[in-house]
């Protein structure tokens, strides 16, 4: 365990480093922030919408403005690259296992832009719009929800980036799940806007636990123990899915490139 906690160190020292790549895109944050909350303020501006009013939905829009970059909703594609050189060996051979050593880094890079990328655009939103706050026993049990979105975005790019033991390049499927994440997540617009249907379509897939289910808990939106288990129960699905599909790779498959 002490291994992987000095991991998750040099996960955080090492996006530190960046600092600049930070700060540039804090200001994207922002400024993307500012579009959405004008598109989706007039929609709510005349009546509230599946319970977001005005106050809600800038709640909503600056909150997934930080957990964007918090879990990283688009698609991670380091560990293929490696797979795809051959490099990925060398990791295999280190005293470690490959992905809970990835986890702790990822849970490094996450502590560093939870300072850099997520408090400042929450208030910024907080000190320029309206905005809810819950009752002070919300904020633990939100935090624990941004604990297993991040866990469940790992898991699935994990899971993604595997694909290339099998695929020679992985990068269009990994592009396809940047896209449907985006949308099936939340962050484009809340997934109450969604009609009944979609809404129960998606509660059997692992998108709404990486984004929409925090807000939710945030927002205190639907009853919070449910909220959270449904999220670790994917989180334990899509990892338990990574590890096995490493093992048969492992196993299975020769490494591209060496």
């Amino acid at each position: 365990m002490l291994a992987y906690a000095r991991l998750a160190l040099a996960g955080f020292r090492r996006y530190s480093t960046y600092r600049q790549a930070m700060f540039a895109g804090l200001a994207t944050n922002v400024v993307f922030g500012l579009l959405r909350m004008a598109v989706l303020v007039a929609a709510v501006s005349q009546g509230p919408i599946a319970g977001y009013d005005v106050a809600a939905t800038a709640t909503y829009v600056w909150l997934g403005q930080g957990i964007m970059a918090f879990v990283v909703l688009w698609g991670d594609k380091a560990l293929a690259e490696r797979v795809r050189s051959g490099d990925v060996v060398v990791d295999l051979y280190r005293p470690w296992h490959l992905q809970a050593a990835l986890f702790a880094e990822d849970v490094g890079r996450a502590g560093f832009a939870l300072l850099v990328r997520f408090v400042p655009p929450v208030l910024f939103g907080a000190l320029l719009f309206p905005f809810h706050w819950p009752r002070p026993a919300a904020f633990p049990l939100f935090a624990v929800s941004l604990l297993l979105a991040l866990a469940v975005s790992f898991g699935m790019r994990f899971l993604l980036n595997t694909a290339a033991f099998w695929l020679l390049d992985s990068r269009g499927l990994l592009g396809l799940y940047t896209l449907a994440t985006w949308l099936l997540c939340g962050l484009s617009v809340p997934l109450a806007f969604f009609p009944g249907w979609a809404r129960t379509a998606l509660a059997f897939t692992p998108f709404p636990s990486m984004l929409q289910s925090p807000v939710d808990v945030f927002l205190e939106h639907g009853a919070a123990w449910t909220t959270l288990a449904h999220q670790a129960g994917w989180a334990v699905l899509v990892l338990a899915a990574g590890h096995l599909a490493l093992r048969r790779a492992v196993r299975k498959v020769v490494v591209q490139g060496g």
